[in-house]
C-alpha cells in the first residue's frame, strides 16, 4: 500500500491504532488495506496445538527421506510426523532450508513446527578460537531464529560450544558475548534461544562420576539476566552424570522444553525410551515435572524412520511422561 495523503489510511495510522475496534473499522474505512490483508494470508501460520500440558514432538532429522528407492519432499516428511500422532515437529535441518521454504512446508502440511535447530553448530562453534568462525556460528544462529519465527515456533536450540576450544572461562565468555549479540533479534522475533546440555565438555566434568549436579548450567543461563535464555533439557544425555529428577527441579523455569531419549547406566549407551535397558527412573522425573509445573513442547531425539517406527517412539514418549 503505498502511505500517501490520498490514502484514508496510513502505514502508520494503520499500525498506531491500538484497539481491536478501531483497527476493524479503519480497515472497513480502507479497501485496499483489506485487499493487501487478504493477498498477504497465505504467508499466514498455523495454530499452535494446545489443551495439554505437555505436547510431543520429534526432530525433522529423525523422519524417514526415502520410500523405497523415492526422496520424499519435506512437506511429505512433516504430514509422517501427523500421522504418527506428534502435535508437531523441531524443525532441526533449518540450515538446509530457506526461510520462505521451511514456512511453506509448514504451511502446506499442516503441521506444527516449535523450533529450530541448524546442527552446523556443532563444527562452526560459538566457542572457536577464530572470530570469523564465531561471526558465521552466530549468523547460522540468527537463521534458525527467523526459520522458528517463520513456521510459527517458539525458540531454538544450540549447542553453545565445545570444551576442547579452550580453557572454561575463556570459551564461556566467548559464547555468552556471541550470544548477547542475537538477543535482541530473539527478543524482536519472540524466539528463546535454548541450550542443550549435551556431551561437549562444558558444564560438567566429563570424566568425573555419575552424581555431578546442574549448577554450573543454571549459572551459565543466569549470567544472561534475560528472558529470552533457557534450557532445552535433554533428560537422557546426562543420566550418566546426575540424577535427572534433580536437574529437572534445579533447572526449574529454566527448562523451557525438553529432549527425550532413553539410556542404559549399565551399558553407558542410549537405548530406546522406556525399553527394559532404558535405566532412567522415569517416575522421578514426572515427579520432578509436575513438581516445578513444567509445560511445553517434549522432543524425541532417538533414531527414527518411517511412521510406524515414529508411532512407535511417540507411544514411548507417552509412556515415559505418562501423557
Amino acid at each position: 500500500m503505498n502511505p500517501s495523503s490520498s490514502s484514508p489510511l496510513s502505514r502508520r495510522h494503520f499500525f498506531s491504532v491500538g484497539s481491536a475496534g478501531a483497527v476493524a473499522a479503519a480497515l472497513a474505512q480502507s479497501p485496499s488495506v483489506v485487499a493487501q490483508v487478504a493477498a498477504s494470508s497465505d504467508k499466514t501460520i498455523l495454530p499452535a496445538p494446545s489443551g495439554r500440558r505437555i505436547l510431543l514432538s520429534c526432530k525433522l532429522g529423525m523422519i524417514a527421506k526415502k520410500a523405497g528407492d523415492r526422496d520424499l519432499t519435506l512437506v511429505e516428511r512433516l504430514k509422517m510426523a501427523g500421522e504418527a500422532g506428534f502435535d508437531g515437529v523441531d524443525f532441526d535441518e533449518a540450515g538446509r532450508f530457506t526461510v520462505d521454504e521451511a514456512r511453506d512446508a509448514v504451511k502446506e502440511s499442516g503441521i506444527f513446527a516449535h523450533n529450530a535447530i541448524n546442527h552446523d553448530h556443532w563444527k562452526v562453534r560459538l566457542t572457536d578460537p577464530d572470530a570469523k568462525v564465531r561471526e558465521q556460528a552466530r549468523a547460522n544462529m540468527d537463521h534458525c531464529l527467523r526459520v522458528a519465527h517463520a513456521v510459527g515456533g517458539s525458540g531454538i536450540l544450540i549447542v553453545v560450544g565445545k570444551g576442547s576450544d579452550g580453557p572454561a572461562e575463556e570459551i564461556e565468555e566467548r559464547c555468552r558475548q556471541e550470544i548477547k549479540k542475537s538477543i535482541p533479534l530473539a527478543a524482536s522475533l519472540g524466539q528463546k534461544i535454548l541450550f542443550e546440555n549435551v556431551w561437549n565438555q562444558m558444564m560438567y566434568d566429563h570424566d568425573a562420576g555419575p552424581e555431578q549436579t546442574a549448577e554450573r548450567f543454571v549459572k551459565f543461563v543466569d549470567s544472561f539476566n534475560s528472558p529470552w535464555v533457557g534450557m532445552y533439557y535433554d533428560i537422557g544425555n546426562h543420566w550418566k552424570y546426575g540424577q535427572p529428577a534433580a536437574w529437572t527441579k534445579a533447572f526449574g523455569y529454566r527448562a523451557v522444553k525438553l529432549d527425550i531419549k532413553g539410556f542404559s547406566r549399565k551399558q553407558s549407551k542410549f537405548v530406546d525410551i522406556t525399553s527394559p535397558d532404558d535405566d532412567l527412573p522415569w517416575n522421578e522425573v514426572r515427579d520432578a515435572l509436575a513438581e516445578i509445573g513444567f509445560t511445553g513442547w517434549a522432543t524425541a531425539e532417538v533414531r527414527g524412520g518411517d511412521v510406524a517406527r515414529l508411532t512407535e517412539v511417540r507411544q514411548q514418549m507417552q509412556k515415559a511422561l505418562g501423557v
